[in-house]
């Protein structure tokens, strides 16, 4: 059986193509809640990846198995101290920041194990969340918040700004920027500066640890 046509296919997620974008082929790779194993089967497959996976639901670790993948069960925020420092070449978290209690501690930890991590979250300063909380006075749903306040398994809402501000405080370095808008394209460059923070609906940083406080302090233009 032809292997491409038996991966499961990432086409439809523009955000796993442009985090799969970052990653160098060969390199060892940890993709963290890495769910039915998407991303991972593409990356071994097609990217000769040494890729390893933790995820919390059973299910998706069984489908991830069955795809022949090395992925275990287990939580970013009691289970990455398992791991020794400088293991990866890339440490993925994709659309997981926003449901962990210690950002901090979770960043601190895939910056140890992983010379590089990618972090891909919602934008809660996207301009339609912010025009549904002024026109209608309540929590925000859209396609990339699809929960209502009581069900979401979200507990971090934040915006660009705040995660590049939060990245200037803990000292760590901005390789790479892309945000996404509302019909999956790349934020064009134009829009870069001010108003990226209004037209992106997601966004996918790649982060290394900082040399100093200033090295994070102005990080390069989104693509």
């Amino acid at each position: 059986m032809n292997r491409r046509q038996s991966s499961p296919q990432i086409q439809n997620r523009i955000d796993l193509q442009r985090v799969a974008d970052m990653i160098e082929p060969g390199s060892r790779v940890l993709d963290i809640g890495c769910g039915d194993g998407a991303l991972l089967d593409y990356l071994v497959h097609f990217k000769s990846v040494d890729g390893r996976g933790i995820e919390l639901s059973q299910e998706g670790v069984n489908r991830s198995v069955s795809l022949g993948l090395a992925v275990v069960q287990g939580d970013a925020e009691t289970d990455l101290h398992n791991y020794p420092s400088d293991a990866f070449d890339y440490v993925i978290l994709s659309q997981t920041l926003q449901s962990i209690y210690d950002v901090r501690g979770t960043l601190n930890e895939l910056l140890r194990i992983g010379r590089h991590a990618i972090v891909s979250f919602p934008n809660l300063g996207y301009w339609r969340v912010r025009f549904d909380l002024l026109l209608h006075g309540r929590s925000p749903i859209s396609a990339k918040l699809p929960f209502i306040w009581c069900d979401s398994p979200n507990i971090r809402f934040f915006t660009l700004t705040d995660f590049v501000n939060l990245a200037k405080d803990m000292d760590l370095e901005i390789d790479r920027i892309v945000s996404i808008d509302h019909s999956g394209r790349t934020t064009p460059r134009a829009a870069v500066g001010r108003w990226t923070n209004w037209l992106a609906e997601e966004a996918i940083y790649q982060l290394s640890r900082g040399a100093s406080a200033g090295s994070a302090a102005s990080p390069p233009p989104e693509q």
